[in-house]
């Protein structure tokens, strides 16, 4: 198996000199956007340092017991702590649960192992408590922590772990990964890598979940229908995206990505487009708007999601946001 990972090489030879050198830290944390490999490369570690038959010093078999039962977060030697959803908040109550198991042995594994996923999510309260395992930690015990950046937690939490700084990867290199790997068509992979933003995970899950290509599509059609709205059918829309709480700042992310395609045809830019397959659309809404209206409503989107981080109420931001659009 080796560390069987689509980029990053440079981190895994990092992990895997840590384990076969027996240099291990007792804690690291994985930072990167979502879908970069954050949690992959946890599994990978966890599975490293507990494989029952590794080939050699620092690489998982992938095949034996530990490294099955891992793979799958079902080991009774790993806890996987995460808040309940994703936006949510990991409480302080799971963080003491964890601490009560991790006092104890393992049951069968060389390594307790704890992966606290989204951490970022934590509460401070929670944060604050599992500073006390970071200080302190138990005998036979690794700790392995995901989060966006390293900003977003506490200094005193980032300051006891060793920081694996994950960034996504060149689109050329996840097109080409996802033909070699899973067999796609050049034209999807291409497709896939580019939405992704070159964050392997990412583009791994829109190939297996055909769904979230749907949501997308009909995101997309909305907004060009409601660039041709009036405002009262702008400000209905505003009131039926609003009550879909889930739903909206993935909405906005979208749209998002959209303008910042079109705020680069504008300006003449040579970089890459995400949304290739909607390169005539942007093409013309480039040319209709200019360089000007779509640095706007690239702000104006970017604003909006940062007020509904602040629990700003929903339906004003969405139909202030409205009525920002401009029509065609």
């Amino acid at each position: 198996m080796s560390w069987d990972l689509l980029g990053h090489q440079w981190t895994v030879s990092l992990l895997r000199e840590h384990v076969a050198r027996n240099r291990l830290r007792h804690a690291y944390l994985f930072t990167g956007p979502q879908g970069v490999g954050r949690r992959t490369l946890a599994l990978l570690l966890s599975q490293a340092v507990n494989c029952l038959q590794p080939p050699e010093p620092g690489e998982p078999c992938g095949e034996c017991r530990a490294c099955t039962l891992i793979g799958r977060m079902q080991h009774p030697d790993l806890a996987v702590v995460q808040a309940a959803q994703s936006g949510g908040t990991l409480k302080v109550d799971q963080i003491r649960e964890l601490q009560s198991s991790l006092s104890l042995a393992p049951y069968e594994a060389q390594y307790r192992v704890a992966l606290l996923l989204r951490f970022e999510e934590a509460h401070i309260s929670a944060q604050n408590a599992f500073l006390k395992t970071l200080e302190e930690p138990p005998p036979r015990v690794i700790l392995l922590v995901t989060a966006e950046s390293p900003e977003r937690l506490l200094p005193t939490v980032v300051s006891r772990c060793e920081v694996i700084r994950l960034r996504s990867l060149p689109v050329e290199e996840v097109c080409e990964g996802m033909q070699a790997r899973w067999g796609l068509a050049a034209d999807q992979a291409r497709l896939l890598a580019h939405l992704s933003g070159g964050r392997p995970g990412y583009a791994l899950r829109l190939y297996q979940s055909p769904e979230l290509m749907e949501l997308r599509r009909s995101r997309l059609e909305d907004h060009q229908r409601l660039l041709t709205c009036n405002r009262a059918q702008r400000l209905e829309y505003a009131e039926k995206l609003a009550k879909d709480k889930e739903g909206l700042p993935a909405t906005l992310q979208t749209w998002l990505s959209l303008w910042r395609d079109v705020l680069l045809r504008a300006a003449g830019s040579a970089a890459p487009l995400v949304n290739l397959d909607r390169a005539d659309e942007i093409d013309r809404l480039a040319g209709r708007f200019g360089l000007h209206t779509a640095n706007d409503m690239v702000a104006a989107l970017q604003h909006t999601s940062e007020l509904l981080g602040h629990n700003v109420n929903p339906r004003l931001a969405t139909e202030v946001l409205m009525l920002d659009l401009p029509f065609l």
